[in-house]
């Protein structure tokens, strides 16, 4: 990222508590990390729109919602004094922040030329001279929809659970243009549960390994080099954006057949697709004959004992609902808005496996350790210690080497169980990504309506196919659904 502009003189208005006071407006440790070289890292949300997109009408609803918001009507401006960053509010020209690329109606490959614009917004940084943030409105007709929308966010203006609020927070049920949409509720709100002696012992035995994987992988613990593993520099090389959609009900069915959640469901597939893909990339690299390699994709040849792990984020603040920020954009107030994640370094074991519902038990086996543990809050917290006694350069080499270190980010971010629309506009889907990160791939997983979409970020110089690796995360779900109903049919015999 450029660097920021210097701060000749703050000057912050306070009206009616709107704004925070002038000693408050410091950036949070964890939103300057992600002005570290190897963490600038920016979120960006697809949204597909049923209805062509009206420009003027966006824009003067992003003025009373989203630019009320201080943090998306405030510069990041250095101190020359402490050398630290600020926030200044500033006055927001709308017009700088929407952009609407002139396009030809009748182009001739409308999805690709969507695609190759969204991957082109990876090449270039949002300038700091206004709020980090943008959206683009493509007004051009694909198969599915009539336009496309594409906000960016620097990942230093929130943690993704919050920007995805915030965003819906913007919309309105299509069923009642009055009402907010709804988020699916978590049934057990809390972290770790003790119920018994053994319980707080196997936590903290999981807390210490966890702890051990953690100091080892910022030493020397290093994935394994697989076609997944990204090289030195990926964070800062384009990356392309792909997604596929697949139904919430057949994700249930598993659920329900294996009595997991549906976290648990959604890591096996990952974990089976991710199995399917290196197969087939392990195999095309031996004989460079595509019809050869899917004849032989039954044979597993991925070489034994992987080591590959994602970086798993996990929220750690209450859970911050839509109302609550509809408020804030009322009130101009920033109430507990930031970057409150933490992470967990989560293997997973690759290889074809004979039964498909195995991937589902490992996913769930592993994931349940992790909840049983406070290594999310260990790795939350260990920045802050580390920049207490070595300052922030310090925590951005150590947060980029633990990343580099794994192959691939995770995340899901529930959506909403109603469609919507923005400002007027029916939406089709949200796609919410990010770019920036020191590894190849990074797997989003979000619930829109009936449909969970996996959303894939790829530096093509690693991956040339993430396309691919979608459709192995569909056929992955097709065959645990598939041995679940054979398993519920043998059990009705």
């Amino acid at each position: 990222m450029d660097s920021l502009p210097d701060l000749n003189q703050i000057k912050t208005i306070t009206k009616n508590g709107g704004r925070l006071k002038e000693e408050d407006e410091q950036l949070s440790p964890m939103a300057r990390l992600f002005h570290e070289p190897g963490s600038n890292v920016y979120i960006i949300s697809m949204l597909g729109c049923k209805t062509k997109i009206d420009p003027h009408v966006v824009k003067q609803n992003l003025l009373h919602s989203l630019v009320r918001h201080p943090r998306f009507s405030s510069l990041q401006v250095v101190d020359e004094e402490t050398r630290g960053i600020r926030w200044v509010p500033t006055n927001v020209n709308i017009d700088n922040h929407v952009i609407v690329p002139e396009l030809d109606p009748n182009i001739a490959f409308p999805e690709k030329f969507v695609d190759d614009y969204i991957s082109n917004l990876s090449k270039s940084p949002i300038e700091n001279s206004k709020p980090l943030w943008d959206l683009h409105l493509l007004d051009i007709k694909t198969n599915d929809d009539e336009g496309t929308g594409v906000f960016r966010f620097h990942h230093s203006l929130g943690d993704g659970l919050s920007l995805m609020t915030l965003l819906l927070a913007c919309t309105r049920k299509s069923s009642d243009p009055d009402a907010l949409p709804t988020l699916p509720i978590t049934k057990n709100s809390g972290y770790i549960k003790f119920t018994r002696v053994w319980s707080v012992l196997e936590v903290l035995w999981n807390s210490i390994v966890a702890v051990v994987m953690f100091v080892l992988t910022v030493l020397f613990l290093k994935d394994t080099k697989t076609p997944l593993k990204g090289s030195i520099g990926v964070e800062n090389r384009p990356r392309r954006f792909v997604r596929k959609s697949v139904n919430l009900a057949d994700i249930k069915v598993v659920r329900n057949a294996m009595n997991v959640t549906l976290n648990d469901v959604v890591l096996g597939v990952t974990q089976a697709g991710l199995s399917r893909y290196l197969n087939r990339r392990y195999i095309s690299g031996e004989s460079g004959n595509d019809n050869e390699t899917y004849d032989r994709m039954k044979n597993d040849i991925i070489p034994k004992n992987i080591r590959l792990r994602a970086t798993f984020f996990f929220n750690l603040r209450a859970t911050t609902t839509i109302d609550t920020l509809v408020e804030t954009m009322k009130t101009g107030t920033t109430g507990r808005w930031g970057n409150q994640i933490g992470y967990v370094l989560l293997p997973f074991t690759i290889g074809l496996k004979h039964n498909p519902l195995d991937y589902v038990k490992e996913a769930k086996a592993v994931i349940d350790r992790k909840k049983a543990s406070f290594e999310p809050l260990y790795t939350y917290f260990v920045v802050y210690l580390v920049l207490k006694l070595f300052g922030i350069k310090a925590v951005g080499k150590l947060n980029h080497k633990v990343f580099f270190n794994t192959t691939l980010w995770f995340t899901n971010v529930p959506g909403p169980q109603q469609e919507v629309t923005f400002y007027g506009h029916e939406i089709s889907y949200i796609a919410p990504s990010c770019y920036g990160q020191p590894n190849a791939l990074m797997i989003h997983v979000t619930s829109y309506v009936d449909k969970m979409m996996f959303v894939i970020s790829a530096d093509e110089e690693t991956i040339p196919d993430p396309q691919q690796l979608c459709d192995d995360l569909q056929e992955s779900l097709h065959l645990i659904k598939t041995s679940v109903l054979e398993m519920e049919s043998d059990k009705t015999k």
